[in-house]
C-alpha cells in the first residue's frame, strides 16, 4: 500500500509523496537537489565548488498496477498561492515512459532511498541559454536496481503581465507555479552493480527511449571501461534508426564484446554481452548513448569473482609423542584478494569448536598468471591434543555464499612396532626386487 503525506511536509522536508488520479494513474513528487557549478574559492586554490538548492520534481500518470490500493490516496494539488522562490519541476511521464518508475511508488513506503538529482543541460551544437531550456535529471534508488538519466525540455508557457518567473532560473512558471517539462530522451539501467565469475560471460544492461518524433535519424553507442585510473574504449557502435542495408557501423577494441543490433533498432536496447571474463575486465564501465544534440549515460560496476579452492596438507594427522605437528590449510586461486581463513578444533568429550588460541602463520599471497591469487595457513597442533580432536580450517571469501570448511581428525600416536612392521616389508619388497632381474 502507498504512504500519504501532505504537500507542505514534501516541499519543506524533503520528503517524498505519492499521489493518485482517479484513472489509475499516480503522480509521484520527489524532493531533488537542482546543482549548479558554483564560484571557487577566491584567492585559496579552490577552484570550482557545486551547489545545491532544493527542488521538487514531480511525475505525473505514472500507471499504477491494478492490485495496488487506491482508498487512501488523494491528487496531487499544486501550491496555492505560486512561489517564484519554489523550484517545482512537473513533466507527465506517458512519452517516452520510464522503465520501472513503478519503483518509486513504494519507495517511501519501503523506507527507501530516491536519489534524485537536476542540473542545466546544454546540447550539442545549441548555444547556451537557448529557448526552450534543457535540464538533466538523474535517478536512482539506493541499493537497489533502479537508475536513470533523464533529459527534460521545458513547455512553452503563455505569457502575460501577471506570468511569474521563477527567481533562480529565470524561466516563466505555469499559473500553479510549476516549470512544465517533458522528457525527450532517457538512457536507464537495470543494475548498477554485477558480479561474474572468471572466464563466465556478463550481460551489463543498458537502454535508451526518445519521444515519438525521433531526435537525430542516427544513434551512436559506446561502451568504455575506467578501472584503476586507466580508460579504454571496449566498442562503438552507430546505427541510422530507419534499419538501412548496411547503416550499422561496429567498432570492437575487446575481443568477444557484442550488441545485438536488431534490438538497439526494435527495442533500444544497447546492452553489450561480453563473453571469457578476465580479471582485467574488471572496474566501472560506462554506457553512453548519442542522438542528435544529445547524449546521456549509464555507470555498471562489474566485479569479477573466483571461490577458492581449499584443502589441508595432511590427509591423516598422527600425534607426535615428543615434537607437535605442522598443519597447513592452502586456499588456491580465488579473487579477489580478500580471504580470510581461521582454525578450530573440537575435543572429543565437547560438543562446539573452539577457535585455535594461536591462528600460527600467513604465507604471503601468490598471484599466478590469470591474476588469481592463492595463500597458505600454518599451525602447529602440539602433542597435548587427544586423540579423536577434530581440526577445521574455516574459508571465507566474497565469492562463496558461506564459508568453506576442511577438516582433519587427530589420530593416536603410531606404536614402534607400526615402523618395524614397515622396515621390513620394505626390506622384503627390495629383495625380491633384486632376486628377478
Amino acid at each position: 500500500m502507498f504512504c500519504s503525506l501532505t504537500m507542505i511536509e514534501v516541499l519543506f522536508f524533503g520528503l517524498f509523496l505519492t499521489f493518485v488520479n482517479a484513472d489509475g494513474v499516480a503522480d509521484v513528487v520527489l524532493s531533488c537537489s537542482l546543482v549548479e557549478e558554483g564560484a571557487g574559492l577566491g584567492g585559496m586554490g579552490g577552484g570550482a565548488l557545486f551547489t545545491r538548492t532544493p527542488a521538487t520534481l514531480v511525475l505525473r500518470d505514472i500507471p499504477v498496477g491494478p492490485d495496488e490500493s487506491l482508498d487512501t490516496l488523494t491528487p496531487f494539488v499544486p501550491p496555492s498561492v505560486p512561489d517564484p522562490d519554489l523550484i517545482l519541476f512537473e513533466n507527465k511521464v506517458s512519452s517516452p515512459e520510464i522503465p520501472n518508475a513503478g519503483m518509486l511508488l513504494h519507495a517511501d513506503c519501503n523506507e527507501q532511498e530516491v536519489m534524485c538529482e537536476i542540473s542545466r543541460y546544454t546540447p550539442r551544437g545549441l548555444e547556451e541559454g537557448s529557448d526552450p531550456a534543457y535540464f538533466m535529471v538523474s535517478l536512482s534508488v539506493v541499493g537497489f536496481d533502479f537508475s536513470t538519466s533523464l533529459i527534460l525540455q521545458t513547455l512553452p508557457v503563455d505569457k502575460d503581465q501577471q506570468t511569474l518567473v521563477q527567481n533562480k532560473l529565470s524561466l516563466p512558471l505555469s499559473q500553479s507555479g510549476t516549470l512544465l517539462t517533458k522528457v525527450i530522451f532517457l538512457v536507464f539501467s537495470n543494475i548498477n552493480s554485477v558480479s561474474a565469475p572468471l572466464r563466465g560471460d556478463v550481460l551489463l544492461n543498458c537502454g535508451f527511449k526518445q519521444e515519438e518524433i525521433p531526435l537525430a535519424p542516427e544513434v551512436g553507442l559506446e561502451w568504455r571501461l575506467q578501472h584503476r585510473g586507466k580508460g579504454r574504449k571496449v566498442l562503438e557502435i552507430k546505427t541510422k534508426l530507419d534499419d538501412t542495408e548496411g547503416a550499422t557501423v561496429v567498432h570492437g577494441e575487446r575481443k568477444g564484446s557484442s550488441v545485438d543490433g536488431a534490438q538497439v533498432l526494435s527495442e533500444g536496447n544497447v546492452s553489450m554481452s561480453v563473453t571469457e571474463l578476465k580479471v582485467v575486465d574488471e572496474g566501472t564501465y560506462i554506457c553512453t548513448v548519442n542522438l542528435g544534440h544529445f547524449h546521456a549515460q549509464q555507470i555498471i560496476q562489474l566485479h569479477i569473482i573466483q571461490p577458492p579452492q581449499v584443502s589441508l596438507s595432511e590427509e591423516k594427522l598422527f600425534l607426535s609423542k615428543s615434537s607437535p605437528q605442522t598443519l597447513s590449510c592452502h586456499c588456491a586461486k580465488y579473487y579477489p584478494l580478500e580471504a580470510q581463513m581461521e582454525w578450530f578444533f573440537l575435543p572429543p568429550t565437547e560438543t562446539e569448536p573452539k577457535l585455535f588460541p594461536n591462528q600460527g602463520s600467513l604465507s604471503s599471497h601468490r598471484q599466478h598468471g590469470d591474476r588469481t591469487f592463492s595463500l597458505s595457513s600454518h599451525i602447529t597442533v602440539p602433542p597435548s591434543f587427544s586423540p579423536g580432536t577434530k581440526i577445521t580450517c574455516r574459508v571465507s571469501h566474497p565469492a562463496l555464499d558461506e564459508p568453506l570448511y576442511v577438516s582433519i581428525v587427530v589420530e593416536s600416536p603410531q606404536s614402534d612396532s607400526y615402523w618395524w612392521v614397515l622396515g621390513f616389508l620394505v626390506v622384503t619388497v627390495l629383495f625380491f626386487y633384486q632376486v628377478m632381474k
